[in-house]
């Protein structure tokens, strides 16, 4: 397989990925200050950055002040030790270096940039990052091979004053530490009673051990390939496992395993197997996290202990150990209060506020997109999941306080309430329901039609779809073409996908039936049907879904939204007592904002207006977000007066008499729903702050606007999203990409827009 032309279509699609919008690479630098004037120019370079450079100068931690640095982590590795990839040199690992800068960013609002140093000489790299201090908040190192890693970590925390942080230990040390902090809680064991295993002796599962004894467990046996490392052993011996080697008679994993309350493995596949399990205490705790196969399945487990929790770094599996849970929200933490260090009092702050998040109650946003199942408590949920919008406000605090405590923070003040919603504000919950809706989708699969498989961007939403687990593709299109098209873009089992030709297929004669007895007193002869079935292929897709052949179906990139929609009201009717409509939503940083109506109602009067209204605003709490709707207009209350301004002045009044539980106003111009400096100017608004559901007096409008935000604003845009149908259809714009239609299979597929 080469690089340009790999076989293998995941390959295809992550190469396809990192060269998307002619921009290859995942990251971009943008200034966070206008520049657009020749004013705006000479203040942020030549004469005016000269004031900033003084105060620095005077004072360096004025650096915090007035540049991106309080911010900003260096993710740092030379390639030596990348994923399971192995030694593959700085320059390979540049893309890894990418994603953690990405997910800095995704999950904590910390701006990263990637640094790939070609040497495998530690002092040479210790030098390296050392000079580096002043340009960055914090260093994250990454992919470097032990024992190297400890070395380099280690040096430089004595050497730098910002914190260091090997992320490959740690994170995996921290968030392992929050789930057995748990487990032993559920199973009523005491930290300082247990006698623990781990399986493996490089970096992670050093950091593992290191932290959990510095929690209070005291018993703890290591092996490495070698076995036990036992006091006094010799072979395959250093420091860094000389310092826990163990008094103890046992030589073998599985005679260490025997009796043992806790088992934690960092090694490889297979390395326990149902004997050794069957060998330890009542309700055993098995951490098993080697990638991308655990040292022992849960399914493994559970035929020989169904007393057992069970841990795994696999996200298809309960209780997955994931870093992200934890380097993120770490650093955030650690920079906000300019600490010098990250310390183990912070780490454990950190594992005891995951711990503590698993034990609340979920929130109904996240329960919500798993379609209302409860996620609680229990031997499956002792780790929360990474996509808990609480994350960003609970462990960052906790990290701070710590390092506060500890006399880590440069800067200790702290007004607790003030900075938990400043975290808060950072992220947009709604990137995190989204997140959670994916998962949801893989908890509840459903069979999906893609009623236009002849266009390759279908064919990679459909493989994609089926690969990430969310359910099995329905794919409507002639056979030949469609695995032809399969087999070009490098799927390997294109047999084993369902294909429909409505031409021939054997459920035409019962869709004709079905659809003959629907249509026949709306002017429809039977001929008519006949070739709307065997032709149309948005027509042959809804009935798919509404003879229960499949769940959900995604179409639109062959036909503008008008045609499709009028081919899939044919066959699918609104959902009982409503009507539908278009909600294109516009996904920023720390924001999301609904617009409706943008695809069906041309001219919508007051009670229509009033009903999409209290719609969009239930679809936007079930994304997070608390709704606060605006009825825009080019009107403020009344000024100017014209014609339109009726309409929406009837709407506030409905919802005045239905008494909604959620804020609104109107008639409003867009800058006064949006901007708090023109609010100001109306003290009688009921908004308490920017609106987020922006109701327009009519298609036209909302349409122009969306389609104007998708092209200049650079936030996502998502959608339009089809609400209040009676089945699961979604109608994609016609530029579409393979991600935009998987997103929006998802989401339908899983309630989260209804």
């Amino acid at each position: 397989m080469s690089d340009e032309n790999p076989s293998d279509f995941g390959d295809r699609e992550a190469l396809a990925f990192h060269r998307m919008g002619g921009r290859p690479g995942k990251l971009d630098i943008i200034a966070s200050k206008p520049m657009a004037t020749q004013r705006d120019l000479s203040l942020a370079y030549s004469p005016g950055v000269a004031a900033p450079v003084r105060a620095i100068a005077a004072n360096p931690d004025a650096a915090y002040d007035y540049t991106i640095k309080g911010n900003l982590v260096a993710v740092i590795s030379n390639g030596t030790a990348i994923l399971g990839l192995g030694n593959l040199g700085a320059l390979a690992s540049k893309p890894v270096m990418e994603g953690k800068a990405v997910l800095f960013k995704r999950f904590a609002d910390i701006d990263s940039i990637d640094i790939e140093l070609a040497t495998e000489d530690v002092t040479r790299f210790i030098d390296a990052v050392e000079l580096m201090e002043p340009s960055f908040g914090g260093i994250n190192l990454e992919d470097i091979k032990a024992p190297e890693c400890f070395i380099i970590e280690t040096t430089l925390k004595e050497r730098m004053n910002i914190p260091v942080f090997h992320d490959d230990q740690h994170g995996t040390a921290i968030v392992a530490a929050a789930g057995l902090i748990n487990a032993l809680h559920l199973t009523g064991r005491k930290a300082e009673d247990v006698k623990m295993v781990v399986n493996g002796a490089g970096a992670a599962a050093i950091a593992c051990t290191e932290l959990i004894k510095a929690y209070g467990v005291r018993n703890v046996i290591m092996c490495d390939t070698n076995g036990v490392i036992w006091q006094g052993r010799e072979k395959g011996m250093n420091q860094w496992k000389s310092a826990h080697a163990a008094v103890t008679d046992d030589r073998t994993l599985e005679e260490a395993m025997r009796g043992a309350d806790v088992f934690m493995g960092l090694s490889q596949k297979g390395a326990v197997n149902e004997a050794m399990v069957a060998s330890m205490a009542p309700n055993p705790i098995i951490f098993a996290m080697a990638n991308p196969d655990p040292e022992v399945t849960p399914e493994e487990v559970h035929r020989v202990r169904s007393d057992a929790i069970v841990a795994t770094g696999r996200s298809d599996y309960p209780n997955q150990v994931n870093n992200v849970l934890c380097f993120p929200y770490l650093f955030r933490g650690a920079l906000d209060v300019r600490a010098t260090q990250i310390n183990e009092e912070m780490k454990l702050a950190a594992a005891n506020a995951i711990a503590a998040l698993a034990r609340m109650q979920v929130p109904d946003e996240v329960a919500a997109a798993y379609g209302g199942k409860a996620r609680t408590f229990g031997p499956e949920y002792i780790i929360p999941a990474p996509f808990d919008p609480r994350l960003i406000e609970e462990i960052p605090t906790a990290v701070a306080k710590a390092a506060m405590a500890s006399g880590a923070a440069k800067k200790p003040f702290f007004d607790e309430v003030a900075y938990r919603q400043e975290l808060r504000s950072r992220l947009n919950p709604t990137t995190s329901i989204l997140a959670s809706a994916v998962e949801a989708a893989r908890v509840r699969p459903r069979r999906c039609v893609f009623a236009e498989a002849e266009q390759e961007v279908v064919l990679r939403a459909a493989v994609n779809y089926r690969s990430s687990g969310y359910g099995e593709p329905v794919l409507v299109g002639r056979e030949a073409p469609v695995r032809e098209a399969l087999a070009r873009i490098g799927v390997p089992d294109v047999d084993s996908y369902e294909i429909h030709n409505s031409s021939i297929s054997p459920l035409v004669p019962r869709m004709v039936e079905h659809l003959y007895a629907r249509l026949q007193r709306r002017g429809f002869l039977l001929r008519d049907v006949q070739r709307m079935v065997n032709h149309e292929r948005n027509i042959f897709g809804a009935m798919l879904v509404e003879l229960g052949e499949a769940d959900v179906m995604i179409t639109g990139v062959t036909r503008n939204f008008a045609t499709t929609y009028r081919q899939v009201r044919h066959v699918i009717d609104p959902s009982e007592g409503h009507r539908p409509f278009g909600v294109h939503m516009v996904v920023g940083k720390s924001q999301t904002i609904f617009i409706a109506d943008t695809t069906v109602n041309e001219r919508p009067d007051a009670t229509q207006l009033a009903d999409i209204a209290e719609q969009t605003a239930a679809v936007a709490r079930r994304l997070g977000e608390e709704p606060r709707v605006a009825f825009l207009s080019y009107s403020n209350f009344g000024n100017p007066p014209g014609d339109i301004v009726g309409n929406l002045r009837g709407a506030v009044k409905l919802l005045d008499e239905r008494r909604v539980g959620f804020e609104y106003e109107g008639e409003m111009s867009a800058d006064v729903a949006l901007n708090p400096a023109m609010r100001a100017q109306y003290p009688f608004s009921r908004l308490s702050g920017p609106a987020n559901v922006l109701i327009m007096p009519g298609l036209h409008s909302a349409n122009i606007a969306a389609k104007l935000l998708k092209e200049l604003a650079g936030a996502r845009v998502i959608g339009p999203l089809l609400v209040n149908m009676g089945r699961p259809v979604q109608i994609a714009p016609m530029t579409a990409t393979a991600s935009d239609l998987v997103t929006m299979a998802v989401l339908a597929s899983t309630g989260v827009v209804v």
